[in-house]
């Protein structure tokens, strides 16, 4: 799938929002196309700009993406104590998540899935202990209907708040740590999945360590009426380039993670999607979570399909909803797929029968009445590369 086509799925017949910064994007070359209700950029014009180029700045240096469509949430207990309230808020989304939250320490981050009665995924989240709160950033394509399950699901004296009047940018590449140390001291004291507040300007921001394309990187959360002059100071350092949805969405490929709508929807579940991880032990056993039992079912007896990874030969690349054989059976669709900058080869993620999803297994991809070759191979593709610490 590359990232027009996920983009031009995404298209919505209503009118579109506009982000804080899109006189700034559109000031720097950007095409602005429709994506999650959003106008927004898909790539730069110009010496440094397009998808490849920015992707592979983004592997050596550092980039610049917005992504203030996502949802910025917070839930909390009606405590006056910080500590409290926000162990109510925990206790509150332990009902509707399936991994630990009780259990996160004051600036720990989590991934982790909201799901519907049957075991399918609603969303995929980050949920971070913020001290008097816990603060949840959710897909942009799916916020409304999160906002509406939260609301309907959690108990009336917890307080769900989103915060519509804050942007969100990323800065991601292995020099992204020591372009906002040096722009904002402390920054680079975190470490993956770890966040906290800082002083910027005449306010403060919110920063965590983490990142959607297995590089190094961080989220800022900025007052929207602050975020220009915050974009203009990172991209001021010559080490920083803006970059669009096309080379955020190559980069994720590359390293094996899911796109809600796409790799992940109500239709699959934590398992087949290979996201078990995020379901701890302790809740697997427990449960109290809605969709446990129909997640418990899958996981012990087994996926009918797993999304795994695929490699191609030669440099045709299998889009979403390529149909997946083992000879003349067909055993799968793709879901995401794409030409790799990094590998210089096609890759691609797909749901695949359990008794063809082994890692080496050989298969073929109908694309333009052709079939290519593939094989079941280990994600992710390229190597994250997160920082743990010295």
């Amino acid at each position: 799938m590359s990232a027009t086509d996920t983009l031009d799925d995404a298209i919505e017949e209503v009118p579109l929002g506009t982000l804080p910064l899109d006189a700034w994007h559109r000031e720097r070359g950007a095409r602005m196309v429709p994506f999650a209700g959003y106008e927004m950029p898909i790539q730069y014009t110009g010496e440094h700009g397009g998808i490849v180029a920015e992707h592979e700045w983004t592997r050596q240096s550092a980039s610049l993406f917005d992504v203030s469509h996502m949802g910025q949430l917070s839930v909390a207990g009606a405590s006056e104590e910080s500590a409290e309230a926000a162990a109510q808020g925990a206790t509150a989304l332990e009902d509707l998540l399936p991994g630990l939250i009780t259990s996160l320490k004051t600036g720990r981050m989590r991934y982790s899935m909201l799901l519907d009665e049957n075991g399918g995924i609603l969303d995929d989240l980050m949920v971070t202990n913020a001290g008097p709160r816990i603060n949840l950033v959710v897909n942009g394509a799916t916020k409304w209907d999160d906002i509406a399950h939260l609301r309907e699901y959690l108990p009336d004296e917890i307080t769900l708040h989103h915060y519509d009047d804050f942007a969100l940018l990323a800065l991601q590449g292995p020099k992204a740590g020591e372009v906002l140390e040096h722009l904002i001291p402390g920054t680079g004291a975190l470490t993956f999945m770890t966040a906290d507040l800082f002083k910027w300007g005449e306010g403060h921001i919110w920063v965590s360590r983490c990142g959607y394309t297995g590089e190094d990187g961080f989220e800022i959360t900025v007052h929207r009426e602050a975020v220009t002059g915050l974009a203009d100071a990172l991209i001021a350092d010559d080490r920083v380039r803006p970059a669009g949805l096309g080379a955020r969405d190559s980069l994720r490929l590359e390293a094996g993670l899911p796109l809600y709508g796409h790799d992940i929807t109500t239709e699959t579940d934590p398992v087949s999607a290979e996201l078990t991880f995020a379901l701890s032990k302790k809740r697997r056993e427990a449960g109290g979570y809605m969709g446990h039992g129909p997640v418990m079912e899958v996981f012990n007896g087994g996926a009918k399909q797993r999304r795994v990874g695929l490699t191609l030969e030669g440099r045709m690349p299998a889009r979403e909803g390529a149909e997946v054989f083992a000879g003349d059976t067909k055993v799968g669709t793709v879901t995401s797929g794409g030409f790799s900058p990094t590998l210089g080869y096609p890759i691609a993620m797909a749901y695949v029968d359990a008794a063809h999803a082994e890692e080496g297994t050989a298969l073929e991809i109908a694309v333009r009445k052709k079939r290519l070759t593939a094989k079941v191979s280990p994600m992710p593709f390229v190597p994250h590369r997160y920082y743990r610490g010295s």
